[in-house]
């Protein structure tokens, strides 16, 4: 009897802190995802060897309204990365 009411409880969990994050139903960032994807296999999921890739994957993101744009800063990322990126 008391497993029944273990599986009946509420959940404490915590909504994130910026709201959800869209799925990309249409695949306006999939190529940048599987290139992604890719990297991160090839580098044995080394995210560190991934960075541009993972910069463009959240630029078109944030193109495409799927996240709110932010700063590349708070994302991780150095001025002398975005300059890259951008020129």
């Amino acid at each position: 009897m008391s497993s029944l009411s273990t599986f009946s409880s509420k959940s404490n969990a915590k909504p994130p802190q910026k709201g959800s994050f869209p799925l990309d139903h249409d695949g306006e960032c999939k190529e940048f995802m599987i290139k992604y994807m890719q990297c991160l296999r090839i580098n044995k999921k080394d995210a560190s060897k991934c960075r541009q890739e993972s910069k463009e994957y959240l630029h078109c993101r944030m193109e495409s309204n799927l996240m709110l744009k932010e700063d590349w800063k708070k994302l991780g990322f150095s001025n002398d990365e975005t300059e890259k990126k951008t020129s």
